[in-house]
């Protein structure tokens, strides 16, 4: 990420479209989808999954439901109400694979002598 950021230098997008500026829904579903068949994963998933994970994994680590429904932009807190019926099924005391990735993908700053490439 780091290396990505040095080299396109976004303005505002941290993945900016081919000729700047946001990406279309289009090419997001078609790099996802690129990502879902070359990863193996469950073919089924769509964008849409990643933001109803990103909503469960929020829940489990505690965060507001109110928190939640303005971060998905939802009108109605009924709407995020569905993922504390989710959760009512799952194990609270899950953790995200995506807990630490900073340290994952070496995202903190570079130690002393390190490079920062």
């Amino acid at each position: 990420m780091r290396r990505y950021f040095k080299a396109y230098r976004p303005s505002y997008w941290l993945f900016e479209g081919q000729d700047g500026g946001q990406y279309s829904t289009k090419s997001i579903q078609n790099v996802f989808r690129k990502s879902v068949e070359k990863s193996g994963i469950n073919p089924w998933a769509t964008v849409h999954t990643l933001r109803h994970s990103f909503a469960t994994h929020l829940l489990q680590q505690g965060t507001n439901l109110r928190m939640i429904q303005v971060l998905l932009g939802h009108s109605s807190s009924k709407t995020t109400e569905i993922y504390s019926h989710i959760l009512a099924v799952s194990n609270k005391n899950v953790v995200s694979p995506l807990d630490g990735i900073s340290e994952i993908l070496n995202l903190g700053e570079p130690k002393r002598g390190e490079s920062s490439t």
